[in-house]
């Protein structure tokens, strides 16, 4: 009998002294008290290294400030995007989207990661406050926004620098690099004269008839360059595909300058019966987004509208933005991804751009 009080009382003891420890290591995690813009109020650790990305606009934002943060991607990038980017990126899980299109969250995956935080990064949703509160309860793991436009973009970097452990320094450059790209296109688009406007269609889809409309998240670029986005609607569509016209919107629009997604009828308009007959096409003014790693107007909207910016600039008003072209998209390569482009790797990716 003796013994066997003597056993519980060990086994109570060694219990309770596990108990300790756990509240111990508990306590001793300090946090800190952040302000998402949102306005929520989250409570996080004050030193984060394990970071979930929400979906693919995060996961751009993270892959050039902290990639050995990352604990996750939103999906696989392909054997062609991973010649750029950080190589850790092809080990991570994909968990899906919260948002979009194709939202697909894995909740289990995202929990599996074993993140100490998820960051949302993109357009404010009326919803937002309410599905990170619901996403955050659901799988234990703060949730936070950060709005990340082009307009937010330098702003969302110092946030970043400023909530990752030892990253200040990483998200003041590429915040800085964002202040010069706006910079830029403010005062030369400023410049333009109303009677220079050139209007531009931006299209997605292997037929060409997806457009990113004026007022789209996906379309920001045309915007801030000047320009005039070719296509008005009354419901605008922020996902990847755009809104769908019909050829009779097309014919209306007749735009000045057409741009095509990677992977459309870009290389046979001239002879397609719709398009041939568009005064861009007949006057050669039509171009291939690069896209490589990600398209540079959007696809998602995110980090990849940077260089779109220095590139539509210049092709839409070279009058204005003077600058070469080539020596930036090495600069862009070099700060955002670590990777040095070739001058004949630059060639490549303007090959039909230009």
């Amino acid at each position: 009998m003796k013994k066997c009080l003597l056993v519980i009382a060990v086994v109570l003891l060694s219990v309770f002294v596990v108990f300790a420890q756990s509240n111990s290591e508990k306590k001793s995690v300090q946090t800190v008290q952040f302000t998402d813009s949102c306005g929520r109020v989250v409570e996080l650790p004050a030193k984060i290294t394990k970071v979930a990305p929400s979906g693919a606009v995060a996961t751009l934002y993270l892959s050039v400030v902290a990639p050995e943060y990352m604990c996750n991607v939103n999906s696989q990038p392909s054997q062609e995007q991973m010649t750029y980017l950080p190589e850790v990126l092809a080990t991570l899980p994909a968990t899906g989207s919260l948002y979009g299109s194709k939202s697909t969250v894995n909740y289990e995956e995202l929990i599996k990661t074993g993140a100490q935080v998820l960051i949302d990064i993109g357009d404010y949703k009326s919803s937002i406050k309410e599905d990170l509160d619901a996403l955050q309860e659901q799988i234990g793991i703060p949730c936070i926004f950060i709005s990340g436009d082009l307009t937010n973009m330098a702003s969302a970097f110092r946030t970043l620098g400023s909530l990752l452990d030892g990253k200040a320094e990483r998200g003041e450059a590429l915040a800085s690099f964002t202040e010069k790209t706006l910079s830029m296109a403010e005062e030369n688009s400023a410049k333009v004269k109303e009677t220079e406007r050139v209007s531009v269609l931006y299209t997605t889809g292997a037929d060409g008839f997806g457009t990113n409309a004026k007022g789209s998240s996906q379309a920001q670029v045309i915007d801030i360059v000047g320009a005039a986005n070719a296509i008005v609607l009354e419901k605008v569509s922020n996902k990847g595909g755009g809104n769908i016209i019909n050829a009779e919107q097309l014919y209306k629009a007749d735009p000045d300058m057409i741009v095509f997604s990677a992977g459309s009828i870009y290389d046979s308009v001239e002879t397609d019966s719709v398009w041939k007959n568009l005064w861009a096409v007949r006057v050669g003014a039509y171009y291939e987004i690069p896209d490589l790693p990600y398209n540079w107007l959007s696809e998602p909207p995110s980090i990849n509208m940077l260089i779109g910016v220095w590139w539509l600039g210049k092709l839409v008003y070279p009058q204005y933005y003077t600058y070469n072209l080539e020596e930036v998209v090495k600069e862009y390569y070099s700060l955002f991804w670590s990777y040095d482009l070739t001058d004949a790797e630059v060639a490549a990716l303007l090959s039909k751009a230009l």
